[in-house]
């Protein structure tokens, strides 16, 4: 059997946990030519990419991996020239007892500086923020990138999706792979899951859990960041938000078209325009193809909506910061 072809290249900015777990991963799915792995750290993800690429034989890869130190002035950033898809990690992580919007003004900063540097060099890319406060720092990117809305798009509901899905299965003790969900909306206080797409093993939630229940999973889905940063005490999530980002990255490059709830702009979709905004979406080589309607009941419609409201008052002013 001939060894399939790998091609292209992805940039993972930001070098932290959440940036070298996903580097890794995109790695390890030996499809990419070349990973870049870039930080501000002097020498940090030139050393962690020889450690990776060190593990190419015992786990079987070839994807090269090439780390980067960048500067503020956009110094290091040729090595990440004409990526096909770039994820944005960099900024500081929530600390125990902050929200996300806490975040808003020192990684605005970051965030504008990097947006520039990959537009300047990589002015195809499809890009995939990370970094929070999510839909502010997606929009944030569009905006300092001005690349076309479709090639700029946030990882959020693919994470909210899965910390719901693990939730509903631990609660039912079933097998995580018989369970469904989906959440939309905004990364954070107005998540809006949608337990009418719920299911086990293609039966209704709502037919095996209360209503209190599914309440109770429902919170600790929206909570489900600042319960691990409690828990770690410092830093945040980054195994199952590096999942996510990769998973989405992986979409891009096949050109898969695989549907995936992510932070996308939303224009004309569920009445709602003009908003970066937490759906379903088809991922393909231009970024989002399309996002995809799905039937909502009367009340997540209206929560959907007031998500919006909300992301929208908060995505106006990121254009100052």
């Amino acid at each position: 059997m001939s060894a399939k072809a790998i091609s292209g290249k992805v940039t993972v900015v930001g070098a932290g946990f959440y940036g070298s777990t996903t580097a890794l991963r995109l790695a390890e799915y030996n499809i990419f030519e070349t990973v870049v792995l870039t930080d501000i750290l002097e020498g940090k993800p030139e050393g962690l990419a020889l450690d990776m690429n060190q593990s190419r034989s015992i786990e079987g890869f070839e994807t090269k991996i090439i780390g980067a130190t960048t500067t503020a002035d956009g110094a290091g950033y040729e090595a990440t020239a004409n990526s096909d898809v770039v994820v944005i990690t960099a900024g500081l992580p929530r600390k125990p007892g902050m929200s996300r919007m806490d975040l808003i003004g020192v990684n605005a900063g970051i965030v504008r500086g990097v947006a520039e540097n990959i537009a300047k060099h990589s002015p195809n890319a499809v890009i995939i923020v990370v970094s929070n406060p999510l839909d502010e720092m997606t929009a944030l990117t569009q905006l300092a990138t001005n690349f076309p809305k479709n090639r700029v798009m946030g990882q959020a509901g693919m994470l909210d999706t899965a910390r719901f899905t693990n939730f509903v299965a631990e609660k039912l003790g079933v097998a995580v792979g018989s369970v469904k969900t989906l959440t939309l909306g905004s990364h954070g206080d107005t998540m809006v899951p949608v337990p009418s797409r719920c299911t086990v093993d293609g039966k209704q939630l709502s037919e095996l859990l209360s209503q209190a229940e599914i309440d109770e999973l429902v919170d600790r889905t929206r909570n489900g960041g600042a319960e691990v940063v409690a828990l770690l005490k410092t830093g945040s999530a980054y195994y199952a938000p590096s999942a996510a980002a990769a998973r989405m990255a992986k979409a891009v490059i096949e050109d898969s078209g695989a549907v995936m709830p992510v932070c996308a702009w939303v224009d004309g979709d569920y009445g709602i325009s003009g908003v970066y905004l937490g759906v379903e979406a088809e991922i393909g080589r231009t970024g989002v193809k399309k996002v995809v309607e799905t039937k909502l009941t009367d009340s997540e419609l209206a929560g959907l909506k007031e998500a919006a409201e909300a992301v929208r008052a908060k995505q106006a002013d990121v254009q100052t910061l």
